[in-house]
């Protein structure tokens, strides 16, 4: 390894993308972080030319070639077939991510993931998860998704797809006993159909609010709006089901949370703990901590050349 090798790091997420060189210790180069909006009307030819263009921009700015790429990108994925399909880019489905970050960069080493295991991987190289053997480290965002360390490496599963934190079932039916006031079946029952930024800001707009984004809600809570108030912990008691549902089935010893809809209270993070422990069945449950993440606004980058840099914590 030479001081200055550098990784070419991707990030495609349900409302931007973003491409960076980062270096073996983990720092995002100054000048080299460029990014495009993206969204539900994102198909696969724009989101092609916003990655490739994306890219261009990044290899222009950066004081050397990359030695390798990471790919981390809101799935399901597919490891195989080098393929994405974000549930929040609908209109991109089976996007050819690999070979299109190939094309675009020139580089042949490459490892693709899911965005949530590559923030894992971040807060496991330089964050809240520093030293942990069996942790999961997730965001609650416009969506939620998440890694698992386990053993002190992250699990992929079959198919890349493994940290799906988001698409864990937590309500049964509209009528559900916990009171969650589900809007519908399927993803609607799901801890990112009930707990994400989007859809609290909306289950909060049916209870008669009326701001409109993640930020009017935070602030109304601070000031003490009973509907807002109640909003985030609603959003917190879900996800903190989610949390427990994973300590209970992997007995996990950390959560660490991130993302911009974690912010939405000073004591989020206290609040899916809080949950998390009142849901769990056996004891080992409650011993699980939920702290904040530490990685910061960088991690899904870092993370993203952590695949190359800390491809020891691989399976």
């Amino acid at each position: 390894m030479n001081a200055r090798d550098l990784v070419l790091a991707v990030d495609v997420g349900g409302t931007k993308l973003e491409t960076a060189m980062v270096d073996a210790e983990g720092g995002v180069i100054a000048g080299t972080r460029h990014r495009a909006p993206t969204g539900p009307a994102t198909d696969a030819a724009s989101l092609d030319a916003a990655l490739r263009d994306a890219i261009a921009r990044t290899l222009a700015s950066s004081p050397t070639a990359p030695v390798a790429a990471g790919i981390g990108t809101a799935g399901p994925v597919d490891l195989p077939a080098g393929t994405t399909s974000p549930l929040n880019l609908p209109r991109a489905a089976e996007f050819p991510i690999v070979r299109t970050v190939a094309a675009a960069s020139g580089v042949s080493d490459l490892t693709l993931r899911l965005d949530g295991a590559c923030i894992a991987l971040a807060e496991t190289w330089v964050g809240a998860a520093r030293g942990a053997s069996d942790a999961l480290v997730f965001v609650v965002s416009t969506g939620i998704g998440g890694g698992i360390l386990s053993g002190g490496r992250l699990l992929a599963g079959g198919t890349g797809n493994a940290g799906h934190l988001g698409q864990l079932v937590v309500a049964a039916s509209v009528d559900d006993a916990a009171g969650l006031d589900t809007a519908g079946g399927g993803a609607g029952w799901t801890a990112e159909g009930l707990g994400s930024g989007p859809h609290t800001v909306a289950w909060a707009r049916r209870q008669g609010w009326t701001g409109d984004t993640g930020e009017d809600l935070a602030a109304d809570a601070a000031a003490g709006d009973a509907i807002a108030r109640r909003a985030v912990e609603r959003s917190a008691r879900v996800v903190g089901i989610a949390v427990t549902n994973v300590a209970m089935l992997l007995d996990i010893d950390l959560a660490v949370v991130g993302g911009g809809f974690a912010r939405v209270s000073a004591d989020y993070t206290e609040l899916v703990e809080r949950s998390a422990h009142a849901h769990a069945v056996n004891a080992y449950g409650r011993r699980v901590r939920v702290v904040p993440a530490a990685a910061g606004a960088d991690a899904p980058l870092i993370g993203a050349a952590a695949l190359h840099w800390r491809a020891d914590l691989l399976r």
